[in-house]
């Protein structure tokens, strides 16, 4: 019998966080900082949208670009931020990870070569990989807040550079890119014409300041997709709600996609984030701030924390990730989550499962009580201790 595998789908690597955590299913007593899912549940006006929808038999197909309402109470959202896309160049896709295929498999033709900042999101490189592209790792250091600067993109452009993935705020490492430093690299931008695709999925968890997105700026018109959705800053991860939006050419692209593959996203969802953002989201929804001033409570917890265990620690300025360093240890990211759970049943993700310039590295999620943090913390610093000793 022949093999009816794709070679594509055979050379793509499995997940890192899911391969780990399939160990983590089969060990009981285990706390884990592992997913990156909040701990609070949908604030209720939400859920009570999603319900009246159900109720009201509202469970046909919508558009294929989504609910006009959703997309124009985006569009206004957006607005907050000094973005402009209207209603009309914006798709409603099943979570932002719907969003990062469509955008890849739009613009990448075979052979295409696009930079993505290491480490960064699992997603990125096998979805490039899935739709004939060469993805090429940007290496970004703790020492800077894991910051692209304009050396470290001509470092890696090539003529073959088409596209360039810009996360932040990142996962895993919480670094974010405030205004003066995405000034200094709209020009290397501009210079190689490169399209921009930004994933601000976590753009409502920016500690300390405002989030500034890319597409704010002018010189940027017509070389960004902006990627986003309501699972973080809403708690809404299993409603499968996300959206995109770009310049006609290329929305046109990924509504084609999107057509033929998903059609559209869930109409309940729809009105349950429909409903998040008339309650003055834009404004600043309370059940929202109320869920990023307890983030921001355990984030500052988790970095005094890990710092007082004399790991190397950025401070994370964005999601809901901190990633310190285990070098000093003699180890690296992976060596140290296997014994941590095998000896303390903690579970952390290795940085390598977030690219090569992860592999010193480890991702807590403080997305967990404040309950949880502290009894995991409290045992990975015994456990630091004991291997200093030894």
């Amino acid at each position: 019998m022949r093999d009816f595998v794709s070679k594509k789908a055979k050379n793509i690597k499995p997940s890192g966080i899911r391969k780990f955590f399939d160990i983590v299913a089969e060990s009981k007593d285990v706390i884990s900082l592992g997913v990156g899912e909040p701990d609070f549940i949908t604030p209720w006006d939400i859920r009570e949208a999603g319900i009246k929808a159900i109720k009201k038999g509202y469970t046909q197909y919508t558009s294929n670009k989504g609910m006009i309402p959703l997309r124009e109470e985006i569009s206004k959202y957006l607005k907050t931020y000094s973005v402009d896309f209207s209603a009309d160049q914006t798709i409603i896709t099943v979570g932002a990870s719907e969003a990062i295929d469509l955008a890849f498999r739009a613009v990448v033709d075979e052979g295409d070569e696009v930079l993505i900042p290491d480490p960064s999101y699992v997603s990125y490189k096998p979805c490039v990989e899935l739709a004939g592209g060469v993805p090429v790792p940007v290496p970004c250091s703790g020492k800077n807040g894991f910051k692209l600067t304009p050396e470290s993109l001509e470092s890696v452009i090539t003529p073959k550079t088409k596209a360039i993935v810009f996360p932040y705020p990142n996962n895993p490492t919480g670094g974010i890119m405030e205004r003066e430093y995405i000034e200094k690299i709209i020009p290397v931008i501009l210079k190689h014409d490169l399209l921009v695709i930004s994933d601000e999925i976590y753009a409502e968890l920016t500690y300390g300041g405002k989030h500034c997105s890319i597409a704010s700026f002018s010189q940027m018109k017509g070389r960004v997709i902006l990627i986003s959705g309501f699972s973080k800053a809403f708690a809404m991860t299993g409603w499968r709600i996300g959206f995109v939006c770009a310049e006609q050419e290329v929305l046109s692209a990924m509504l084609k996609i999107h057509q033929y593959t998903t059609i559209c996203a869930p109409i309940f969802s729809q009105y349950a984030a429909l409903e998040g953002l008339k309650q003055g989201y834009v404004d600043g929804y309370s059940a929202v701030k109320e869920m990023c001033l307890e983030y921001d409570r355990r984030r500052l917890f988790m970095y005094k924390t890990f710092t007082k265990m004399g790991l190397e620690c950025f401070e994370p300025k964005g999601s809901f990730y901190i990633f310190p360093s285990v070098e000093s240890l003699g180890m690296t990211g992976e060596e140290f989550a296997t014994k941590l759970l095998e000896r303390k049943k903690v579970a952390v993700v290795p940085g390598s499962a977030f690219g090569e310039f992860g592999k010193y590295y480890i991702r807590c999620s403080y997305a967990y009580s404040m309950k949880n943090l502290i009894e995991a913390t409290d045992r990975i610093a015994e456990f630091v201790r004991e291997l200093k000793q030894n």
